[in-house]
């Protein structure tokens, strides 16, 4: 009697393989067979999964944006009803949350990793334009969202243009993203962690009596 695969379970086992091998050898160099390698499993059984290295990348970078557009979703529910809480508490919410795109873990070097890669090859290979689209916008949109709901809880300093501060803190959270892999003996964790909240901090009302009663 054949034995019955979980495909959720084979699909993790995949996608956790995969990331590994694109951390220590890059997108351009991941293959079928390396993958299968990695997962201790078949090759023939990655090919009912994947018919290239094209559909292999693609799910690399799908992958990437389900898993943390899933915990980005969970942060936002927290940051939900920021009026009740004090103001430090709102920045540290919101800090939290867009450290996700950041590589401050494992985890989180593994995903900014591929994210990097899938851009690179995305630059000169118009297949994979639409996720790059769509996780580009992506971004702005929670971006924005996070500084929208920080104006709304009177958080964030009068008078701000959203729009360009959305860009501005994009921009930051690539460059952090960009440095942290890249050289991250120079960018740690914790630095990245620290310019990001310094940065939320400079866009919020100055700390005092009527500040603290927001």
């Amino acid at each position: 009697m054949p034995r019955y695969v979980d495909p959720e379970a084979r699909r993790r086992l995949v996608v956790n393989a995969l990331f590994r091998v694109v951390v220590r050898d890059g997108l351009q160099r991941t293959s079928l067979r390396a993958v299968a390698d990695e997962a201790e499993l078949n090759i023939g059984s990655l090919r009912h999964y994947f018919a290239g290295q094209q559909d292999l990348m693609r799910f690399a970078m799908q992958s990437m944006l389900d898993r943390v557009g899933g915990r980005l979703l969970e942060h936002l529910g927290r940051i939900g009803d920021l009026d009740r809480l004090p103001r430090p508490e709102r920045l540290r919410l919101a800090t939290g949350l867009l450290a996700e795109l950041l590589p401050l873990d494992e985890r989180r070097r593994a995903e900014v990793t591929v994210f990097l890669d899938f851009n690179t090859a995305a630059r000169t290979d118009p297949a994979f334009g639409d996720l790059t689209h769509r996780a580009a916008e992506g971004t702005r949109k929670l971006v924005h969202r996070v500084l929208a709901r920080l104006e709304a809880s009177g958080t964030l300093r009068p008078g701000l243009d959203l729009g360009l501060e959305t860009e501005r803190l994009t921009a930051l959270l690539d460059g952090l993203g960009l440095s942290g892999v890249l050289h991250p003996d120079i960018l740690d964790a914790r630095a990245c962690l620290d310019v990001l909240s310094a940065h939320l901090e400079d866009l919020a009302r100055p700390a005092g009596p009527s500040a603290s009663a927001n």
